[in-house]
């Protein structure tokens, strides 16, 4: 079943914001379903600087494990992604089958099978189709730099309904240079890690250590403060290439630079995240949840998730209703020191409730319900920690999407 088009404008990236030394391509594999490209290959010229964050769920899909233990060297070259097929709950065959087409594609680059990283989204428990994805491989190797960006997030695309591409350029050393990230991911988003691929690639020159600090912050304040609908994958997977070739110095923590290349990455992956919610199945609307007055951070953190994977919550304002009382009740579930009588709840700038009780703006409130992006404000008045979190109203396209996934 096909997803009704997104509300939301598809995000291209203009050719001359390509970071340099980088090419793509992508093929049509037939992994899944014919008629579409679902093999994509993000190549660097010259080996890069990499960094990874991957899935906590502790059943992880073939294709994780594997470039776990290569993130380690924290080098790379290239990274192959499919869609249409997990290759997770597979066994020891998944992992076979997929150093197999590692493999293949070193052979063709001429690159150790190390310095190749391989990423899987679909259906999970399906073998992989290994002898398709083989047979595409020199077609994927011919067609290199003939593919742009866009035509890589389109490709590792499964539920989504738009390509994600995320760009910032930043000057370093009278150099621009430039961060581009492409993500995928609409269903099954849930925190360490949403659910998601992402790649991020640079020309700009970062020390190993740095790199790996930057991205795992960055991860942290935008992919792992998401939920579409508390659901958590085998296959979350974010690298992040930089290959050096802009020429600058190597930026570490202690570089005049670092400060601005930080602040890149994090609005990219930031801008990427906010992507996936604003694409989350069926969704309607952003929802921007923030708790603050909390006696720490982990608490704040907690009743934000708890209002933002509610179901009764997500579901009332998709139904333009301002029903307090669910978010009220989403707090007192979620295990974090609350006084009743001191907290206040905000529908954009409506004061809905004052100290626990109505506030009597329930009409105010339900016209703001009825925006694209809403915001959610609760004051627990305790502390002075605060967070926020990303999520989406929960609609019926949600269920008709995830009854026909594996069709």
């Amino acid at each position: 079943m096909k997803r009704p088009h997104s509300i939301y404008p598809v995000y291209f990236l203009k050719l001359n914001m390509i970071p340099k030394g980088f090419i793509f391509s992508t093929v049509e594999a037939s992994i899944k379903n014919p008629h579409r490209k679902d093999l994509a290959l993000i190549y660097s010229k010259v080996e890069a600087n990499m960094a990874g964050t991957f899935t906590t769920n502790k059943v992880k899909a073939a294709p994780v494990r594997l470039d776990m233990k290569k993130i380690e060297s924290g080098k790379g070259q290239a990274i192959v992604i499919n869609s249409g097929n997990a290759n997770a709950c597979t066994g020891k065959r998944g992992i076979k089958e997929a150093k197999e087409i590692i493999k293949h594609i070193a052979r063709s680059l001429k690159i150790k099978p190390s310095f190749i990283y391989i990423c899987s989204t679909g259906v999970i428990g399906v073998p992989i189709p290994t002898e398709k994805i083989i047979r595409k491989i020199p077609e994927l190797i011919r067609n290199m730099g003939k593919s742009k960006i866009e035509d890589v997030a389109k490709a590792i695309m499964t539920t989504d309904t738009f390509p994600k591409i995320i760009r910032r350029k930043l000057l370093i050393e009278n150099k621009t240079g430039t961060i581009v990230g492409i993500c995928k991911g609409a269903g099954m988003i849930c925190p360490d890690m949403a659910t998601m691929l992402c790649f991020l690639i640079t020309d700009i020159a970062v020390e190993e250590k740095t790199l790996d600090k930057t991205l795992k912050e960055a991860v942290k304040m935008s992919f792992n403060r998401i939920t579409v609908d508390g659901c958590q994958s085998t296959n979350d997977t974010v690298l992040i290439m930089a290959n050096g070739m802009l020429g600058n110095n190597l930026i570490t923590m202690k570089s005049r630079s670092y400060s601005s290349f930080r602040k890149a990455v994090h609005d990219v992956t930031y801008g990427l995240s906010k992507l996936i919610v604003k694409d989350g199945e069926g969704a309607t609307k952003l929802i921007e949840v923030e708790v603050k007055g909390a006696i720490s951070e982990k608490e704040a953190e907690k009743a934000a998730f708890a209002i933002a994977n509610s179901n009764l919550v997500k579901t009332a304002i998709y139904g333009n209703d301002p029903n307090w009382g669910r978010i009220m009740a989403a707090i007192g579930h979620s295990d974090i020191k609350i006084e009743e009588e001191k907290v206040d709840i905000y529908f954009g700038g409506v004061k809905t409730v004052v100290n626990g009780l109505s506030a009597g703006k329930e009409k105010e409130a339900e016209k703001i319900l009825r925006e694209k992006e809403i915001r959610l404000t609760v004051d627990l008045k305790l502390g002075k920690s605060s967070t926020k979190i990303l999520t989406c109203d929960l609609t019926e396209d949600y269920i008709k999407t995830n009854k026909a996934y594996r069709t």
